[in-house]
This record gives C-alpha cells, structure tokens and sequence, in this order.
C-alpha cells in the first residue's frame, strides 16, 4: 500500500492524541476535563506550558497562524511545519533514493520501504504494515462492513435521491454532491474537490509526478488505473469484445466507438455542412477541409 501523502494536519493530530494519551507534570497539576495530572518525564522539559498545549484539546484554541494562508494550529512547530508548504522546504533527503520531506519523522517512516521494516502488525492475519494508519484501514477487512463489499447488500441509503452505498464513508462523500461541498482544495490553483484521493491525483497535473512506473518498459505514468491500461499492451490482453463481429478492443472507450459501426450512429455532426462522423477525431479531421488547413506536411518537400 502506497505511503500517503504528508500533512501537517495529520502530525498535529497525532500530537493531539499523544498529549492526551500521556501524564504531564507535577502532581498538583490537573486536567478539568480529563482528570489527568501532570508528572515529570524524564530527560523533557516539564512545567505547566505542556498542560496549557494539552488543554488546546478541549478549547480548540489555535493561537499559531499561518500569515500567507490563514490556517491555524495549535503548536509552534506545527505552523512551522506547515510554512514548508508556502517555501517548498524539504530539508531531509533519503540518502538512498534521494527523495525529501520536510518533516525528521516522516523521513524515517519512508526508510522503513528500503529496510523492510514493518513494526505495525495485524493481531488477526499476522500482516505487517510501514504506518498506523495503514493498519487501521488493513482491519476493515476483518469487520462486518467489509463482508459487506463481497456481497450485494447496500445498507447505507442517501435520503435525498435514494442512492444506496455498501459502505458508510461512501455516503459521506455522496451527500457532499449535494451540498456542494468540496473541503479538499488544491493550494496552488484552488480547485475544490469532495474526496482527498482527487485532490492528490489533482496534484500531479501540477508536479508532473508519475509514480506508477511500468515495469517493463519504464515509462512512467500518473494514475494507477493507467498503468493497469498500459500494461495490456505488454500482455495483448483486450478483454473488451464486440458480440456482433467478435473483435477485441484493450478499453471500454474503444469498443463503444466500435459499435458505431454497427449501429450506423453518427453522433458527431459538423456545424457548418451538417455532415455527421461515428467519431469526434474523423469530425476534426473533416473540419480541416472548411478551414483549408493542412497540419500534416510532407516531411521530403514540406508540402
């Protein structure tokens, strides 16, 4: 499974977890809300500021603030983080395969893929995993909601249009259709979208990142489903069949542009001659013949 993306967000609410999973400092320092006294950890510096951190938990107080963007955090070193975003400061570099981060601890998760290191198991399977949260999201496979994918029951129904989902993090997307609401948003070009999988995906339209590499030929290519396409063309695999004359097309696309043939449809009409093309790319081609442009010349005479 694919590590994800780094976030200051995810770092500050792991911080979050970890304050209140931990005693502080001196005995006659209480949390109300929690009942937890403070005791001295050795070897950190102790005092009532980790009390006052802890208690940002509660209040939702986030007294750091980003000048460029506006986004507010709870720890100093957490906008700190952050401001790497604006700067594009990456300063811990992998010395094997040179890839950076701008965080000490998520260079340190990323090691784990060149030493193999998987301290975070499965106490049902016994499957080791790089992070936490990829654990966690491993042990839906053991749940109730889970089974529920291998079979046809859609238990979670949207009561504005009646779509039903299998699992109940789909519906939560879903209704977003209807409210609009697009909280992931790309902080270069500020195009929203509902799920962060889009935004990330999104993102290499901006990096030109191609992280899914071919294994044969090398070539590199931005989404996962690409490489699955790409691939067919290695193996000659074409599992799109025409039922009218048998041939065989590596994409779906490709074999509904196929059945034109057989349906004589000509969807795509031209607005000047009204004359009509079973395909959009014979359409262009055919207004090239309005314009008197000629975009392929001869590469002998230049004709």
């Amino acid at each position: 499974m694919p590590l994800k993306e780094e976030s200051p967000e995810l770092y500050e609410m792991e911080d979050k977890v970890q304050y209140e999973k931990h005693n502080f400092i001196t005995e006659d320092i209480l949390c109300s809300q929690t009942e937890k006294s403070s005791s001295q950890k050795r070897g950190e510096e102790t005092g009532s500021g980790n009390l006052k951190i802890h208690m940002r938990s509660h209040t939702g107080e986030k007294p750091y603030t980003c000048d460029q963007c506006g986004k507010s955090y709870t720890r100093s070193n957490t906008l700190k983080d952050h401001m790497m975003v604006h700067t594009g400061e990456r300063p811990f570099e992998c010395d094997q395969c040179g890839k950076s981060y701008t965080r000490s601890k998520t260079l340190m998760v990323h090691m784990r893929i060149h030493t193999g290191e998987r301290p975070y198991t499965c106490d049902q399977c016994g499957k080791g995993f790089i992070r936490k949260d990829n654990l966690n999201l491993h042990m839906k496979i053991h749940s109730r909601e889970h089974v529920i994918i291998h079979t046809e029951e859609k238990p979670f129904k949207c009561h504005q249009c009646g779509k039903r989902f299998k699992i109940s993090k789909n519906i939560k997307a879903h209704m977003r259709s209807h409210s609009e609401e697009k909280p992931f948003k790309c902080h270069q070009c500020g195009k929203g979208f509902v799920i962060n999988k889009d935004l990330i995906r999104h993102m290499r339209s901006h990096t030109e990142e191609r992280p899914f590499k071919c294994h044969q030929c090398g070539k590199g290519l931005k989404h996962e489903e690409s490489l699955a396409y790409h691939m067919k063309i290695h193996t000659g695999e074409k599992p799109f069949s025409c039922d009218q004359c048998g041939k065989s097309f590596i994409h779906k696309g490709q074999l509904n542009v196929h059945m034109r043939v057989h349906t004589r449809g000509k969807h795509f009409k031209c607005g000047r001659c009204g004359e009509s093309f079973t395909d959009k790319n014979l359409l262009k081609l055919h207004r090239n013949t309005h314009s008197n442009e000629k975009p392929f010349p001869c590469s002998q005479c230049g004709k």
